[in-house]
């Protein structure tokens, strides 16, 4: 069995290094925890900023070698004394005020870091401007610690992709087993939270790409309406179904991250309702909140996975032992799901040309690469880094798609969302629930580099293509890999969500540090199973 013991013993060391009161607070600490460590000098914002560093050389860069964060914030020290200054001045700006946050590399910041989203073709795209919720970010007092590497081009660049890898990065690994996908496109995001190299990460969704990492990574991952949060100066797929989310170790953490970057920017039309639709996420949670809720159970993939069949039959259990009235509901038809995903896959391509030509006419001139039609022909030329594993047949027929203005596009758009819309709102009404349960996905599958990863299944298209929220929380394991229970809204409905999944991971405590093993087979019931002799 290969634990990388002296690799993890070295990591386990860092917080304990060489920093005063670092030693008095563990990396996998919650935001909350930091923010109670700091209030009471246990620990400084620059403490917790350089043990970051050191962990991500340590565990990310050797050690077990993650691959989850592209590059740190040159800057982020002086930032954190900065933070500590005000805070001894009394002014504390809110729950994240010191708290290192890592960025999605598909998000603009302006502390001189490139916004790459993994491809070789935007490495000099350093555009000296912050996303809208980056800036909410700094100006509620957190610390930018770093970009984390994702799928590149946020998993939109070829049908036979190996989630997770980048031209710029190479490949994410899960921290629970090394050979397993952290899944995409926010993969970083989610490995680097689950390895302990910070508390709270932004992801970016279009669809499953905050909810898959953050389950497979065992972290908690909700994708917002869309509408609630900026996407200005975010690498784009779709106006249409894009967000950015909250990926932490805690339903808290998310709460508090939420209410942090939600609100309107006039840039981004889509935000016009979010200062009146967000709320205080974190005054809003409730440990009895299941007391009385009316869910509904919705798994179109029993009996595909016996193990994650056991986990959800675990986690149904907790709902009901804290109170919830759970209904068995069924689904859209198999007809009806399959015509949301040739829509949306049409309509993403369409969207997708047109949103990436716009951002890119915004980027510095050291992006040479500035239509969709320069990106292909960049890779062709770049194919052995570009793609020594797979190809862009997305890209191809984005560029081939009519304009997002073609009057066959609008409609097939508007007949996807309105069927997305309609199933779930119809699942809700049905029966009278305030949300409905789903697993996320099975256990994460081994990375195979030849025909790319495998995948389980996923509740997240209804959801992406309608817009509504898609929060999930770690539920339980099979054999030591993770697995999480989703729970599903309609629109504006993040507070309810947040609220039922923190009585959830309050009754479950389902939530474990990573192993960091070599492979799954690695585990000692498992090893002497294969190995009995």
């Amino acid at each position: 069995m290969t634990r990388l013991a002296s690799a993890l013993a070295a990591a386990a060391a860092v917080m304990a290094g060489t920093h005063g009161h670092a030693q008095s607070i563990s990396p996998y600490a919650s935001a909350g925890e930091q923010q109670a460590a700091m209030a009471d000098g246990r620990v400084t914002s620059e403490q917790l900023v350089r043990a970051y560093l050191e962990r991500i050389e340590r565990i990310d860069r050797a050690g077990p070698k993650l691959n989850a964060v592209l590059a740190v914030n040159a800057n982020a020290v002086a930032d954190a004394r900065r933070r500590d200054a005000e805070r001894r001045a009394g002014q504390v700006r809110g729950p994240l005020h010191g708290v290192p946050v890592l960025l999605k590399d598909n998000i603009e910041s302006s502390d001189g870091a490139p916004t790459t989203a993994g491809s070789l073709a935007l490495v000099g795209n350093v555009s000296g401007r912050d996303a809208p919720i980056v800036k909410r970010l700094t100006d509620a007092g957190a610390v930018i610690l770093g970009k984390t590497n994702l799928s590149e081009w946020a998993n939109f660049r070829s049908t036979r992709s190996i989630s997770g890898w980048s031209a710029v990065g190479g490949l994410v690994r899960n921290p629970y087993s090394l050979d397993r996908t952290a899944c995409g496109s926010s993969s970083g995001s989610g490995a680097a939270i689950a390895a302990g190299l910070a508390a709270v990460a932004l992801g970016t969704e279009t669809d499953g790409s905050v909810t898959c990492p953050a389950a497979m990574n065992g972290v908690v991952g909700l994708k917002p309406t869309v509408g609630l949060v900026s996407r200005t100066f975010i690498v784009p797929i779709s106006p249409e179904q894009d967000t950015a989310g909250p990926m932490t170790r805690t339903v808290a953490d998310a709460a508090a991250l939420l209410g942090v970057i939600a609100g309107s920017d006039p840039a981004d039309p889509a935000t016009r309702e979010a200062d009146a639709r967000k709320a205080d996420y974190l005054k809003a949670l409730d440990r009895d909140a299941l007391k009385g809720a009316r869910i509904g159970v919705w798994f179109p993939w029993k009996g595909r996975s016996p193990a994650t069949d056991a986990v959800f039959a675990a986690a149904l259990e907790t709902l009901k032992a804290r109170g919830a009235v759970l209904v068995e509901i069924k689904g859209p038809d198999d007809a009806t799901m399959a015509r949301i995903a040739e829509l949306e896959g049409d309509c993403l391509r369409t969207e997708f040309k047109a949103a990436l030509d716009a951002y890119l006419a915004t980027t510095p001139p050291a992006v040479k690469a500035r239509t969709l039609e320069a990106l292909i022909a960049f890779n062709k030329a770049e194919a052995g880094r570009e793609m020594p594993l797979f190809a862009q047949e997305i890209f191809e027929a984005a560029q081939a798609q009519p304009p997002v203005t073609d009057p066959a596009h609008r409609e097939k758009r508007a007949t996807a969302a309105r069927l997305a819309r309609e199933s779930l709102d119809r699942m809700l009404a049905d029966s009278n629930l305030v949300a409905i349960v789903s697993p996320s996905g099975g256990p994460p599958a081994i990375v195979d580099p030849v025909n790319g990863g495998g995948f389980f299944g996923s509740p997240s298209r209804l959801p992406a293509v309608s817009g509504y929220p898609h929060l999930t929380v770690p539920a339980g394991y099979a054999g030591g890999l993770p697995i999480g229970v989703s729970f599903l809204g309609p629109a504006w409905s993040e507070a309810r969500l947040l609220s039922l999944g923190f009585a959830f991971e309050q009754a479950a405590r389902a939530r474990r540090e990573p192993e960091f093993l070599r492979s799954a087979a690695d585990r000692p019931d498992v090893a002497r199973a294969y190995d009995p002799r």
